[in-house]
């Protein structure tokens, strides 16, 4: 067949706003200093990685792994103080957490609500089940929480779910408990606060599961040190956990997932450690950026620093920045407010050190 005739039968079949998302992009970093996808930047110490790698020797290949990863779970709960009356559900990472909600709730014209900006897949993945999104604007200056506004575009949306990340990602900002548990009361449908960066704040709304009957709370393992895992869990009344269930594909947690998973977490003091380093290079690296001229960082619970260029110089300050050999995430035109904002993970001394000197060095080149 032609390329117009396949191009002709995507067009027929293809719902319209597929064909108008963009497939999710990861760039290369080859021979870079990757600090654009908010990683943790150490790896096992070398014992432990003997350790693992026996532990790998035994899992069953040819066998289908157990559905509901019993190990892990109990690992999880554990090691996060998940309630032993909550329910939990692992996916494979929160993105699938996230796709399974909205197919569980889609249908009937029904709205997926979040802030923006906020983390992209809420919007994307509202569109790939069917579901409308609404975005509503953080404050322009400081990306603070518009509570009066959110709970406007709820009374008159009625969503089905909102998803509000805590803290935020790209911003790095928590928002006030307060307000997010007037949020919580006021939403007709599920609310789920995404904890993704939990590792690196105090706050979090874990341990409130069983107050509120909408409530559900999403974790990953991602940003404490095990992002090759893919692995994320959602937590919340049973009743709720159950009807998720249904949704979840059989055997998604992979076998060399959970044997992975389950010998990591019975070492949560390496990551705990890890994750105090990052915490106090953030603290540094902060400190830093707020002596550069020109520039506007903003403060952050999580392990990333969003930080805004001087006006129309954010591409130019990526693209040299790379060219130095350091990878930060460009933000500039992903929503109007993250105008020229680049977003720097947080990494370890050194890296810090180089992606402060690329970033000075791409500042005065102009």
């Amino acid at each position: 067949m032609s390329e117009q005739g396949i191009d002709t039968l995507v067009n027929q079949w293809v719902r319209p706003e597929i064909k108008g998302l963009s497939a999710y992009h990861v760039p290369k970093a080859s021979g870079l200093i990757k600090l654009d996808a908010m990683e943790n930047p150490y790896n096992w110490p070398d014992e432990l990685l003997s350790a693992w790698l026996g532990r790998l020797r035994g899992a069953e290949l040819n066998r289908y792994p157990h559905p509901q990863a019993p190990g892990v779970q109990a690992r999880l709960r554990q090691t996060m103080g998940i309630p032993e009356d909550a329910g939990l559900i692992l996916g494979n990472g929160s993105d699938e957490l996230i796709q399974m909600i909205a197919m569980m709730l889609a249908g009937g014209n029904r709205k997926i609500l979040s802030v923006d900006p906020s983390f992209v897949m809420y919007s994307m993945i509202a569109t790939i089940a069917g579901m409308a999104y609404v975005g509503v604007p953080l404050d322009s200056d400081d990306f603070s929480l518009d509570t009066e506004a959110v709970l406007s575009a709820i009374d008159q949306h009625q969503p089905a779910v909102i998803f509000l990340a805590y803290p935020n990602n790209p911003t790095g900002n928590l928002f006030p408990v307060k307000d997010l548990v007037r949020i919580i009361e006021a939403a007709p449908g599920l609310v789920v606060i995404d904890e993704a960066y939990a590792p690196f704040t105090d706050a979090s709304f874990l341990g409130r599961v069983g107050e509120f009957a909408n409530l559900l709370v999403m974790r990953t393992v991602s940003k404490m040190g095990l992002a090759g895992l893919r692995l994320g869990l959602l937590v919340g009344a049973p009743a709720w956990i159950d009807q998720i269930d249904k949704i979840r594909l059989p055997y998604n947690i992979n076998i060399l997932t959970q044997v992975s998973a389950e010998f990591a977490l019975e070492h949560q003091t390496l990551f705990d450690r890890q994750t105090d380093a990052i915490r106090e290079q953030r603290v540094a690296l902060f400190s830093s950026l707020k002596t550069i001229d020109g520039i506007r960082p903003f403060p952050s619970e999580a392990n990333f620093i969003l930080v805004r260029m001087p006006k129309e110089r954010a591409v130019e300050i990526h693209g040299s920045m790379r060219e130095s050999g350091v990878l930060v995430k460009n933000l500039h035109g992903a929503y109007p407010l993250l105008a020229d904002c680049l977003r720097l993970t947080v990494g370890t001394p050194e890296e810090n050190q180089a992606q402060l000197a690329a970033l000075q060095a791409a500042l005065q080149s102009a």
